[in-house]
């Protein structure tokens, strides 16, 4: 594989994780500090780990957990894992939305951009062999299979809880399918792909009932109870169907956890030292689009 396309397969998932956490602090965080934070936090805390998974690291198989070390197929614990944890965190410093009660202002328009994530979440899996051959198809495969069953699960537990299966809520259920698959999606079989979406449609939905209502912490999108969740439900998965060792998988969790719990927040302390966290009340009462960018999504008076 020539060098240059290896270096730019890699850089669309150094590139999509600090994009991830945005969706958990939108509209009260300054612009600048997110250009800051993100850049800071794409070297300081991505960086490290992917090498620390991908790369041979002390996470990778003959170093410090076992022969085989952490298994992270197109990375949940690299990408998602890490996303989470840093979304909740900014979330919870941030504080809420002054306004929370806003809702998604064009369902129709969500589920296009989630089908074209969809797509193109195809070479992301499919694309981590690294080979074009029956491993990368079966990849795909399950990843699809995963994905469509979260979906569903998501909209049928919803029904039954609320009467209604809304499809904002069964497109977090397809992002909470894939987000579970993408470390298991070189180890499972379809059957076992069923399962993780299926259960992770439920389990995802739980856990933004707990972020939200429980610990009250304002996360817009439920990045962490999505991704977050998602990704580390599928890594021990891994491990429940016998493909590698629970204890390797749980451990690698915890370190890059732990280390991006540090991460995170030491950037956010230190970057706000140098711009503000949060906007200001007129800013956020007036939305960040027109107040900072000079322009608006939809142009209201046409």
């Amino acid at each position: 594989m020539p060098e240059v396309l290896f270096f730019a397969f890699q850089m669309t998932s150094a590139i999509i994780t600090p994009a991830l956490i945005v969706g958990a602090y939108v509209e009260r965080i300054g612009f600048t500090f997110v250009l800051t934070f993100s850049s800071l936090w794409m070297l300081l805390c991505y960086a490290p780990v992917v090498h620390w998974i991908w790369g041979g690291g002390i996470l990778a198989g003959g170093r410090i957990l076992g022969d085989e070390g952490v298994v992270d197929f197109a990375g949940s614990i690299i990408v998602h894992e890490t996303a989470g944890i840093a979304a909740l965190i900014i979330a919870f410093c941030l504080g809420p939305r002054r306004n929370k009660t806003t809702p998604p202002h064009n369902p129709g328009f969500l589920m296009i951009g989630a089908a074209m994530l969809w797509i193109g979440w195809f070479g992301f899996n499919g694309g981590s062999l690294l080979a074009a051959d029956g491993g990368a198809a079966m990849a795909m495969i399950v990843f699809h299979i995963s994905a469509a069953a979260a979906s569903l699960t998501r909209a049928a537990w919803e029904k039954f809880k609320f009467g209604k299966a809304s499809l904002v809520d069964m497109v977090k259920g397809t992002i909470a399918g894939l987000a579970s698959i993408t470390p298991a999606a070189g180890s499972v079989d379809p059957l076992q792909a069923l399962l993780i979406g299926a259960i992770a449609g439920i389990l995802c939905q739980e856990a933004v009932n707990i972020v939200r209502n429980i610990l009250n912490i304002d996360d817009t999108l439920d990045v962490f109870a999505v991704h977050g969740i998602g990704g580390i439900f599928g890594t021990l998965m891994i491990a429940i169907f016998g493909y590698t060792s629970f204890v390797t998988q749980l451990s690698g969790l915890v370190i890059v956890g732990v280390f991006t719990i540090f991460v995170t927040y030491a950037l956010i302390k230190i970057v706000s030292l140098i711009t503000p966290l949060r906007v200001d009340q007129e800013t956020e009462t007036n939305g960040l689009d027109l107040s900072v960018h000079g322009e608006r999504a939809y142009d209201v008076n046409s």
